[in-house]
């Protein structure tokens, strides 16, 4: 299959071919789909490669259009101006093949981009008709994702890069709700018109995972993903969640200098000790340095338990069930690693076996340290 996209380099434009490359190159392999070449047309490409394209396309993604010209009069002449230089290209060259195109919510509404939106609707519509061409037809609402171009396309793209470089952001009413659609959803229905597999409701297509969420909620979430890196805590964020996306999202502005963050370490003559990540509901992740011949531990807690995992060096793991003598034990090495459950009620502890080696072990408990409630109590195993 050769497929088109115009508005190759816009915000959508740039997922969709990055997301059909890989499906080229045979990179995604859940994708039963053979593509044989992808030809991106953009407001930079000679005017001429359109000819060329429109005889070659057996699928067409018109992505191309303006939201934020100088002058309103660009909104018809790009919107509805392009799509009717495409189309008569496509018939120029008698090409039949089914076209997408990308309009807005706003074609519902009395204003000059909408009304170019309304207008190359119509257009999709009547040379679909008259032509016996399938078309594509989506509403798009308000859309987020990396690449966007913040102060431009999406109040998220602005949200993200002015937190993420320490800018203020303006909310003017924190109650004020959006419909989002996240890039990748987008991109995952578009990919779906390839096989006739879209999502419809009458005329129009459209992208099945929306979220409704006020402009005060997006601030909030994305203060918290810019004060992680200095309290360590990883807020909720479930399977294909809005608060999932939107971390992707704000992570793909950070600059250079806040995509790597320090971490404290606690050091002393046995080694080192370092908090590396909290969350909400399922405890918090440490990583236990141990110098050569070193005993950690030596402690029990009530309720609390966790893994210790050793990724590098040779130890020994021992436990004894408070008030009894009997002593469990396990040798842990990074060349087999393994996790081991720290019982409750256990008093348990971790030696370093190596005269040369530090020993290194991931740490997990059930619950974040708190000073005020340390479910922690000395004593040694033997």
């Amino acid at each position: 299959m050769i497929i088109l996209v115009t508005g190759a380099k816009g915000f959508v434009g740039k997922n969709l071919v990055e997301s059909l490359k890989n499906i080229k190159d045979g990179k995604d392999k859940t994708k039963n789909i053979v593509i044989d070449e992808i030809l991106e047309y953009d407001v930079d490409t000679p005017k001429e490669m359109l000819d060329e394209y429109c005889q070659k396309a057996e699928f067409v993604f018109h992505l191309a259009g303006v939201n934020r010209p100088k002058d309103t009069s660009e909104y018809m002449e790009n919107n509805f101006g392009f799509t009717s230089e495409l189309l008569g290209c496509l018939k120029k060259y008698k090409n039949k093949a089914p076209i997408m195109i990308s309009s807005s919510i706003q074609a519902a509404l009395d204003n000059p981009y909408g009304l170019s939106k309304k207008a190359g609707e119509d257009l999709i519509f009547q040379y679909g008709s008259e032509n016996k061409v399938k078309t594509f037809v989506y509403r798009f609402p308000n859309l987020f994702g990396k690449w966007c171009r913040p102060n431009l396309h999406s109040v998220i793209a602005t949200f993200c890069y002015n937190i993420a470089n320490e800018l203020e952001i303006t909310v003017n009413d924190r109650s004020h709700e959006l419909t989002l659609c996240y890039i990748d959803d987008v991109v995952e229905e578009l990919i779906k018109d390839l096989t006739n597999c879209e999502n419809r409701n009458g005329e129009y297509c459209y992208v099945p995972v929306e979220h409704n969420v006020s402009l005060g909620e997006i601030a909030d979430l994305l203060y918290t993903f810019h004060n992680q890196p200095k309290n360590l805590l990883m807020p909720e964020i479930p399977n294909n969640s809005f608060s999932k996306k939107l971390y992707s999202t704000y992570l793909s502005y950070l600059p250079k200098e806040k995509a790597s963050f320090p971490l404290k370490m606690n050091i002393d003559d046995r080694g080192s000790f370092t908090e590396l990540l909290k969350t909400e509901k399922c405890g918090q992740f440490s990583v236990n340095i141990s110098k050569p011949g070193i005993t950690k531990g030596q402690h029990w807690h009530h309720t609390k338990w966790e893994f210790f995992i050793v990724v590098s060096g040779k130890g020994l793991i021992q436990q004894r069930k408070i008030g009894t003598d009997e002593v469990i034990e396990f040798e842990v090495s990074g060349e087999h690693i393994e996790a081991i459950h720290m019982l409750p009620g256990y008093t348990h502890n971790i030696i370093n076996l190596s005269n040369t080696e530090d020993l290194v072990t991931v740490m997990w408990a059930n619950e974040s340290f708190d000073p005020n409630h340390p479910d922690t109590y000395f004593e040694v195993v033997k």
